[in-house]
Parts: C-alpha cells; structure tokens; sequence
C-alpha cells in the first residue's frame, strides 16, 4: 500500500478506472459474440438487431480507445461482411 496520500487515491482511481475498462471491453466482447451466435443459427432479424448494438460498443471502445480504431474498423467491416453474406 502507498505511504503518500495522493498516490493512495491514485491506486484506488486506478483500480475503478480498470474495472470500468474491464466491464466495457467484456461487453463489446459479449455483444460481438451474440451476433456470431445469431449469424449462426441464420435468423435474420436478430442478427441485425445484434449487428447495430455490436457495432455501437465496438465504437464506443474505440471511443474510449480501448481498442485502436484500426481494429473497431477491422471487427465491424468483419460482422457487415457476415451480415451481408446472410442476405445472399
């Protein structure tokens, strides 16, 4: 544990910048996941839905830069091309 106050308060804004972080990179992660899942199984309405609300998070994390814009345009263009190959 830190002697000096400042970096005591630091450690702990740290720690909830962390979780934060954490929770926000697992839900793009998740949300990304349930429009495989819905890719997979070939239903159409819940992929779009699950499209749109994938793509907001992996903006929003880019955003945030928690991942570099480089690889929220890589994740996106990767789901259109899935979603547009359901549609034939």
């Amino acid at each position: 544990m830190a002697n000096i106050k400042s970096s005591a308060k630091r450690a702990l804004l740290i720690e909830k910048e962390t979780a934060k972080n954490k929770a926000a990179k697992s839900l793009m992660k998740t949300n990304i996941k349930k429009f495989d899942a819905a890719v997979a199984e070939g239903d159409q309405k819940s992929a779009e839905a699950a499209y749109k609300t994938a793509v907001k998070t992996v903006d929003r994390a880019a955003t945030k830069k928690l991942i570099h814009k480089n690889k929220a345009a890589r994740r996106k263009s990767s789901m259109t091309q899935k979603l547009s190959a359901m549609n034939g």
